[in-house]
């Protein structure tokens, strides 16, 4: 993966961890790694604001069940749990994933974590209304085209108040800033490939803009976030508003 690359557009190359004909113990240690690029870059941050952000909307209820897809380790959750803890809501998790080097993570990750629950599963066959909220952290970047709009309606299809998705900025401080921290920090093929491939695969305003038209919907919004990230909330049309 190139230092210097044009980010213009977004990349269109799959990510090593989009081969699920691979696998195995240097994909769970992957994961390990990118649980640690998760800190350094203040991955949680978008994640809890943009689910503030649905849950006051619909009313701050005490109850919310979650549903984080291609959730990986779902690293991300712990600080939203220590969230609604603060908040006093009674917060249920579901981890969901298609591969199962990422549950077995997850698994260990929460194991003492009686709030959250894992699931070896394909988000296109969860059932409709599975959770309040369905949030996605660097799991939309995967998908372009008409795939990328079908995986977002899907995501709204299975929440019942709206989607949250935590995704990354595509940009050269960002992208050269990710090349070098996982050459820092990994010496694991997946964390050098996938890091800065991710951000080149990220979003800009002018893309949020253009999913906002091709899914019809007034009321997604999106807010820039450090570090270099992206907070989208897309209330579900209909939802159930308490």
């Amino acid at each position: 993966m190139s230092f210097f690359r044009r980010l213009s557009s977004r990349a269109r190359e799959d990510e090593l961890m989009d081969d699920f004909s691979m696998g195995g113990e240097e994909l769970r240690e992957a994961l390990r790694h990118l649980r640690r690029l998760n800190k350094i870059f203040a991955a949680p941050g978008p994640t809890v604001s943009g689910v503030e952000k649905l849950w006051k909307s619909v009313g701050k209820p005490d109850n919310l069940t979650l549903l984080d897809v291609g959730a990986g380790s779902g690293d991300v959750n712990q600080k939203l749990l220590h969230w609604a803890k603060k908040q006093g809501i009674d917060m249920q998790i579901t981890l969901v994933d298609l591969t199962e080097e990422a549950c077995e993570e997850a698994r260990q990750l929460f194991q003492s974590e009686p709030r959250v629950r894992v699931q070896r599963a394909d988000l296109t066959a969860l059932p409709d209304d599975s959770a309040d909220i369905v949030t996605g952290s660097q799991f939309i970047h995967h998908f372009e085209g008409e795939q990328l709009v079908d995986m977002v309606g899907h995501m709204l299809r299975a929440s019942r108040y709206g989607v949250v998705i935590n995704d990354i900025h595509r940009h050269p401080v960002s992208y050269k800033a990710v090349w070098i921290t996982t050459r820092l920090i990994s010496r694991n093929r997946y964390i050098r490939h996938d890091g800065p491939l991710s951000v080149a695969k990220g979003f800009t305003d002018q893309d949020w803009q253009e999913l906002k038209q091709r899914l019809n919907h007034d009321t997604m919004t999106y807010e820039w976030k450090p570090l270099f990230r992206y907070s989208v909330v897309i209330p579900r049309k209909g939802g159930l508003v308490t």
